[in-house]
Order: C-alpha cells, then sequence, then structure tokens
C-alpha cells in the first residue's frame, strides 16, 4: 500500500552539496521507520542512514557521519537526506526505503525495509 519516490539527485562537484527527498503515499505513517541505502556499480546495496516515526531512534553508516544528515516531516510524508561535502566515493544510485513496526516498538532502522522507491543517481565528480 505504500509507494516511495526519490527526487533531487544529479551530478555535482566533490565537496558540493545535494539534498534528496523521498515522497510516501498510501497508509499512515505512523510507526513508519524510512532511511537510505546506495548501491554502487559493481557493489552491493549498502545501508547509509535511517529513522524512527519520531526520529528518536536514528543511526548513520560511518562513512557519511558528520556529512549526510536524515530529516523527516511527517505532516508531508516525506524523508529528506541532506549531502554535504560530498566525495565521488559518494556516487551510488540512491534508494528511499520504509518499513511498519510495532507501535511503542522499538525497530532496527539499519535493515528489514520492505518498501522500496525506483532509486535516484547521484554522481561526484572530482
Amino acid at each position: 500500500q505504500v509507494q516511495l519516490v526519490e527526487s533531487g539527485g544529479g551530478l555535482v562537484q566533490a565537496g558540493g552539496s545535494l539534498r534528496l527527498s523521498c515522497a510516501a503515499s498510501g497508509r499512515t505513517f505512523s510507526s513508519f521507520a524510512m532511511g537510505w541505502f546506495r548501491q554502487a556499480p559493481g557493489k552491493e546495496r549498502e545501508f547509509v542512514g535511517g529513522l524512527s516515526w519520531s526520529g528518536g531512534n536514528i543511526y548513520y553508516a560511518d562513512s557519511v557521519k558528520g556529512r549526510f544528515t536524515i530529516s523527516r516531516d511527517n505532516a508531508k510524508n516525506t524523508v529528506y537526506l541532506q549531502m554535504n561535502s560530498l566525495k565521488p566515493e559518494d556516487t551510488a544510485v540512491y534508494y528511499c526505503a520504509g518499513k511498519y513496526y510495532a507501535y511503542l516498538t522499538p525497530t532496527d532502522v539499519r535493515g528489514g525495509y520492505e518498501y522500496w522507491g525506483q532509486g535516484t543517481q547521484v554522481t561526484v565528480s572530482s
């Protein structure tokens, strides 16, 4: 019942910034964790960051800590990934993901997602 659509990707010079958005539609988004993953050519998909409905449970991959910020606007059913100080190694297709979890029950935002967007390309030139 949930559809996720990413936007905001593009080509940027190293050191620059991009802001990705993921708009969700379908069910209520209470108790709905969301996150970002990325996949570079020839590599497996990797976790970038995720957060719970309230934002109280948040986790980043070590490779992006201090540079990327995940946030969400639940009134707009949208999650964002602000990417600063981009590096060529950040080049990948970025995917938005979501999952429901039991209300008031902690969930691991690093994985277990069941809904996925189609991805948006981020290319960082040197």
